[in-house]
């Protein structure tokens, strides 16, 4: 009787670079002729099946990569007239500006471009320092104070402003202003996602219009 340890231990092959291409053609000639893929889906049509007389492969389908296949929304400029329906208060502090916006509309406003204007006053010191001009009293020539050009700068805020809810804009200004600094602002343009429009009843399948 022979003892196990004088049989020959088995030998199992190695499949590596070197004969990977032999083996993938080996396989190839074991292939059963005339056969070909079998495709099909499960009743709930949630699992992909392939199969071959001697390969079988499925494939599972979640519903929550849908979102991965959705289409992004992309911002797009607010009708002019809608613009009107976004308005509120504003306030300049050590942070910056700060802007309350309510949003009238049915757009979901995700940015918001707005001009600030500073107030230049006039030259005082011209008038108190300048040479004194004699007029004649039938002359109509008239002395005004100097101005200078008020300075406008646009800024773009982002935020996410909902239908019907108000919202804080902020943006960091170019110049610090001063606490009787004269100034006004206004909003230019706004861009954000349009409403979903309603599908047309004509145009639904009767049975969900009958629902």
């Amino acid at each position: 009787m022979r003892n196990k340890k004088d049989q020959p231990a088995s030998t199992k092959p190695v499949i590596d670079n070197d004969n990977f291409s032999q083996v993938m053609d080996e396989v190839e000639s074991r292939h059963l002729p005339g056969t070909s893929m079998v495709y099909s889906f499960d009743g709930a049509a949630k699992t992909f099946q392939v199969s071959t007389p001697d390969v079988t492969c499925s494939l599972s389908f979640n519903g929550k990569t849908s979102s991965l296949l959705a289409r992004p929304h992309v911002a797009v400029d607010l009708p002019e007239e809608e613009l009107h329906k976004l308005a509120g208060p504003a306030r300049i502090s050590d942070d910056g500006l700060e802007i309350s916006v309510f949003n009238g509309t049915e757009w979901k406003i995700a940015e918001i471009m707005i001009g600030l204007t500073i107030v230049q006053r006039a030259n005082e010191t011209a008038h108190r320092n300048g040479i004194g001009k004699l007029v004649p009293a039938a002359s109509e020539t008239t002395l005004l104070a100097e101005k200078r050009p008020d300075v406008t700068t646009l800024y773009r805020l982002k935020g996410n402003a909902l239908p019907a809810a108000t919202t804080i804009f902020r943006a960091v200004l170019n110049a610090k202003l001063g606490p009787d600094q004269e100034w006004h602002w206004a909003i230019i343009q706004a861009r954000g996602e349009p409403p979903q429009k309603s599908p047309d009843p004509a145009l639904l399948p009767f049975e969900t219009q009958r629902q």
